[in-house]
């Protein structure tokens, strides 16, 4: 599969000025800015930037940022799921994960977020894909946000929405640990029926499994 990625961006005008919310970039472009120093929900600022830039050089790869003139205070990464998790069992090349959506804490409140995916979704590339996102609740920023965890779980998936994902049932352990998680999916478009029908095994890959030994017996 040819990862084929389109440009794309919106302007929006805050209390903070003008915010620039455009991707995918490159490594080389995400080197042209500096990034916010409050941006450490997954380690400090500058690794997480080596990180996005790492991300960015992968053929699926895909960075979105949110930024002002020169500084980037919010970002989303679409890549494909690390090979360790459940997501990668068949190793789908239509299939790529939200991994990572950050905004500062100072910067939020303009629907950076929203926009974020928004842009992200209005690359027609992104209609071949399968987009997930695995969501637990003790990933949130609940203490900085000071949300309940159900109050978080409602602006999450509302934020989630935007770029058209959705909540789906799985099997999957670490989701159903808590009713708060939740898997998020968006199909595109134009992704085959079975891509699809592979997707629907993997969401329930338990069951598959079971129904494997089942009809062994």
């Amino acid at each position: 599969m040819i990862h084929e990625k389109m440009y794309s961006s919106n302007k929006l005008d805050t209390d903070k000025g003008i915010m620039m919310v455009e991707g995918p970039l490159t490594a080389d472009q995400l080197t042209d800015y500096s990034f916010h120093d409050e941006l450490v929900a997954f380690r400090p600022a500058p690794k997480q930037l080596e990180a996005l830039k790492e991300i960015a050089n992968l053929p699926e790869g895909r960075i979105y940022v949110a930024r002002t003139e020169d500084t980037i205070v919010g970002y989303v990464t679409f890549l494909h799921p690390d090979p360790l998790e459940r997501w990668s069992t068949f190793n789908m090349e239509d299939l790529i994960e939200l991994g990572a959506i950050e905004i500062a804490p100072s910067y939020r409140g303009f629907q950076l977020g929203s926009t974020l995916l928004k842009v992200a979704v209005s690359d027609p590339n992104m209609e071949n894909y399968i987009i997930i996102s695995t969501e637990y609740y003790w990933h949130w920023d609940l203490k900085g946000t000071q949300l309940s965890i159900w109050n978080y779980r409602k602006i999450m998936e509302k934020m989630m929405a935007a770029g058209g994902l959705k909540p789906a049932p799985t099997d999957d352990p670490e989701i159903m640990s808590h009713p708060a998680n939740c898997l998020m999916v968006r199909i595109g478009k134009h992704v085959p029926d079975s891509s699809i029908q592979k997707f629907q095994r993997l969401r329930f890959l338990n069951r598959s499994t079971m129904t494997v030994k089942g009809d062994e017996l």
